[in-house]
């Protein structure tokens, strides 16, 4: 029995889920050319405008994340096709008695192809132990955008971390050589790194864009004039022909609005999209 306003705990998740798409070209359009998943993940196809390109939303059927869930996404956008994924909701990360819950995250892009991963808030709770592996492979001259977005605490509730364990590790390869990876580490007390002013400065909020397009020096100088509100550290840089760029704040919400227009804007630019976002962002 649970109570609303008690502690959620959670230990002994044995879910092993997972959801793989596959996307082709057929003539200008792009259509699925594989599809398979297994509870309690599953992708969903919402009717989106003719330009849009095939839009997938991932679903987590279960309502949140606990300890020992192995979760499992991939998504490959085949030669010239056009794929945007993206989260149906922020995805939580319970307490958790001891287990860690993994996922892992393979995402493709083949030749002449665009791809777009845009997850929602990944929200991880007091006590929850999360590692996540997320893996972009881009080959040729393809296009990829992909990003991550993590809150630490349910801030809306003005709950702080202050244990747990967050292994959020990403790799970027570029025609299988590898051109960028990092990995953030954060074990058992996690109160001096969140407040020490080289981690996080007392921000409970990061984000992380990443795109793989040409002339990526001219989308990040875009985005730096894309200015964020006060509270919100942001900067882009250039790493190997890929184009990182990354938020910290305070407030979760105002780093989710300055992250939508920044989407938004490298989008229409590099993918010659529409500047706008699926409704489900805005829900």
């Amino acid at each position: 029995m649970s109570f609303i306003g008690a502690p959620i705990l959670q230990g002994s998740g044995t879910r092993a889920g997972f959801a793989s798409l596959a996307a082709k070209r057929v003539g200008d359009a792009t259509r699925l050319a594989d599809l398979a998943q297994a509870s309690p993940l599953r992708l969903l196809f919402p009717r989106v405008a003719e330009e849009e390109p095939l839009t997938a939303c991932l679903t987590n059927t279960a309502g949140g994340i606990v300890g020992g869930d192995v979760l499992r996404v991939e998504i490959r956008a085949m030669e010239g096709a056009r794929v945007f994924a993206l989260g149906q909701a922020a995805e939580k990360i319970y307490r958790s008695a001891g287990a860690t819950a993994r996922l892992d995250f393979d995402l493709r892009a083949e030749p002449g192809a665009w791809l777009e991963w845009l997850p929602q808030e990944t929200i991880v709770f007091e006590g929850a132990r999360l590692a996540r592996q997320t893996r972009l492979a881009v080959a040729g001259d393809a296009r990829a955008m992909a990003g991550e977005i993590l809150v630490l605490g349910r801030t809306a509730h003005g709950e702080s971390l202050s244990h747990g364990l967050i292994h959020d590790a990403i790799e970027v390869t570029r025609d299988g050589r590898p051109i960028w990876a990092d990995a953030l580490h954060l074990e058992g007390d996690l109160l001096r790194p969140l407040g020490h002013g080289a981690a996080f400065g007392g921000g409970r909020a990061s984000a992380l864009l990443l795109l793989v397009a040409p002339e990526p020096e001219a989308h990040r100088d875009a985005l730096r004039e894309l200015a964020p509100p006060d509270g919100i550290r942001f900067g882009a840089t250039m790493v190997g022909g890929l184009m990182i760029a990354r938020w910290l704040a305070w407030d979760a919400q105002a780093l989710r609005r300055h992250y939508g227009a920044a989407w938004t804007l490298l989008r229409a630019r590099a993918g010659g999209l529409p500047p706008r976002l699926p409704p489900l962002w805005h829900v």
